[in-house]
């Protein structure tokens, strides 16, 4: 595939909101990238990272190697990634404490949209697909329902395992990572080895998430090749299942303390807006939030109107 330099800078752009999704526990970068049309080349350039691509740098040279590894794109991507996750972290953190509601409602219009993009995709509703969807579904609520952990677990190896589940659930749409993060109790543990530069934990985690990312893009790419209908019925109903999630009124059932030292809310059951009120949790601030649930669900919509005008430039 030929691009140009605008080309590879969209890929960056792509990469940015991919980064900006996988920092708040609910949203999955994995979606970010379907529907933005760079899922498939994304997990097929994973897989371009394995003996083979050695054995081509060690007869052909490195200009070979990194065409077969598709390196402009994977960097292109990964440098978006890592300026979102930098720049916006702390943002996005902040807005988490301070308009959740407001922020999650963003969130939930844009998970709406990518719902209706990536179900257009199933070409056949078989007794396969409408089984896979409902059981997706009904596996992605429930691990929505399920109580936080308990944020204190640092050994290393349980590390390494929670970088390797954390990473295949970035990568699969519908489900967060930063979310299986918290559910494993290794949220907090793996931000404060961040902030406090503990090279030997950060590393531990990365070393579990390059792992599981080789391992388990070889399953998607399979998936992919031959159950690719199922595997489309499947993510749907791992989207639709994980709304509850990222629902934007829900119950404060307490606080905790951060990596940083500060208080912020923990969230519990979802409610409706007029009783988020009635229970005295604060103004439910619905014209707003259904304002900026329409803004996500346009910016998904308008994504996806670009990606097919490009496809069809290129064909």
């Amino acid at each position: 595939m030929n691009r140009n330099l605008f080309d590879y800078l969209i890929i960056t752009f792509k990469g940015l909101a991919m980064g900006a999704a996988d920092v708040v526990p609910g949203v999955s970068g994995g979606t970010i990238a379907f529907i933005s049309g760079i899922y498939e080349e994304l997990i097929n350039s994973i897989n371009n990272v394995n003996f083979g691509l050695i054995k081509t740098f060690r007869k052909e040279g490195l200009k070979a190697a990194w065409k077969q590894l598709n390196g402009n794109f994977l960097v292109a991507l990964l440098l978006g990634i890592g300026i979102s996750i930098l720049s916006l972290a702390k943002l996005i953190k902040s807005l988490l404490n301070s308009e959740p509601i407001l922020l999650w409602s963003f969130f939930f219009g844009l998970v709406i949209a990518s719902i209706i993009f990536i179900g257009k995709q199933i070409e056949k509703w078989d007794w396969k697909a409408i089984l896979g969807f409902a059981l997706a579904a009904g596996v992605a609520y429930y691990i929505t329902t399920l109580p936080r952990g308990t944020e204190s677990v640092e050994a290393t190896w349980f590390l390494f395992v929670a970088g390797a589940l954390a990473i295949c659930a970035m990568i699969l749409p519908g489900i967060s990572g930063a979310f299986i993060l918290v559910l494993l109790g290794a949220y907090e543990p793996v931000l404060s080895a961040i902030n406090n530069r503990d090279i030997k934990l950060i590393a531990i985690f990365a070393a579990g998430a390059i792992i599981g990312l080789l391992l388990f893009s070889k399953l998607l790419k399979w998936l992919f090749s031959n159950y690719k209908n199922l595997t489309f019925a499947i993510l749907t109903g791992f989207i639709l299942g994980s709304l509850n999630k990222i629902w934007p009124w829900k119950v404060i059932t307490g606080t905790r303390i951060d990596s940083h030292g500060e208080e912020v809310n923990v969230y519990g059951k979802s409610i409706l807006p007029n009783t988020f009120e009635n229970l005295g949790h604060g103004e439910s601030k619905l014209l707003f939030a259904i304002g900026l649930m329409v803004a996500g669900f346009l910016t998904i919509f308008i994504m996806e109107k670009l990606a097919t005008g490009k496809d069809k430039k290129d064909v």
